[in-house]
């Protein structure tokens, strides 16, 4: 309530490309031992259908439908690709307060992930993506077996137009915002991670893969509870 010294707030966990809100089972628990309240979202651009037309605005108007589910300042926790909605999204929503990039795409203006990479932009954008090169190599190559397994079966394609299109406004301007750097990962190489990560306000770094919600939830919650914190 306002003026409550002791209020947190909400946590919005947004999944990276190819992932769904199924990515954080094991950190959901987690965060709720520690208090923390935290909710899910599942970006359009990911979905079975493959359903290439849809991109990355519709995944912005996805963020902010799940912002009308919470009550209260938010904390937007975005993984890898989904660095770029909640980017936008900030831009335009005071309800977040917060922005936490998880070896995340802390973009600027004009800059898509293509562009980031230097990679071409196809013509036309229209159409789907499957997943990376060696998944389990790229996303979970500290996860336990079994956990990465369960994972792979679940990732699905991604719309290729979120990919091309570029960032429109720039919410890490004006809202405060942290970079977690996964130092070994192997899906968003640790130097690009330190070049989006200089645009943050701080910098924490964890020892691990792309994906630290699967191979070290507790080490993950620990962390953003104490930048939750460190913030309040």
């Amino acid at each position: 309530m306002p003026g409550d010294e002791n209020a947190v707030n909400t946590l919005l966990l947004v999944h990276g490309a190819w992932h769904g809100s199924w990515c954080w089972e094991r950190l959901l628990p987690a965060l709720a031992a520690r208090g923390l309240p935290a909710v899910t979202v599942d970006l359009p651009s990911a979905a079975m259908d493959g359903n290439g037309a849809i991109g990355l605005q519709d995944d912005v108007q996805a963020l902010y439908a799940a912002l009308d589910r919470v009550d209260g300042p938010v904390t937007v926790v975005a993984h890898s690709y989904a660095g770029q909605p909640a980017t936008v999204a900030a831009a335009h929503d005071r309800r977040i307060v917060r922005l936490v990039y998880l070896a995340a795409y802390q973009l600027d203006a004009g800059e898509s992930t293509y562009g980031f990479h230097g990679i071409p932009v196809p013509d036309p954008v229209e159409g789907i993506a499957p997943p990376m090169h060696n998944p389990r190599e790229a996303f979970y190559s500290d996860v336990p077996a079994q956990e990465a397994e369960q994972a792979l079966r679940r990732l699905t394609h991604q719309s290729l137009r979120t990919f091309c299109e570029p960032v429109t406004a720039v919410g890490w301007r004006d809202v405060p915002s942290t970079y977690i750097l996964c130092e070994h990962d192997r899906a968003l190489a640790p130097h690009d991670q330190e070049r989006m990560a200089a645009r943050a306000q701080s910098v924490h770094r964890l020892p691990s893969g792309h994906s630290p919600f699967l191979s070290m939830p507790d080490r993950l919650a620990d962390l953003l509870v104490r930048n939750e914190t460190a913030a309040g």
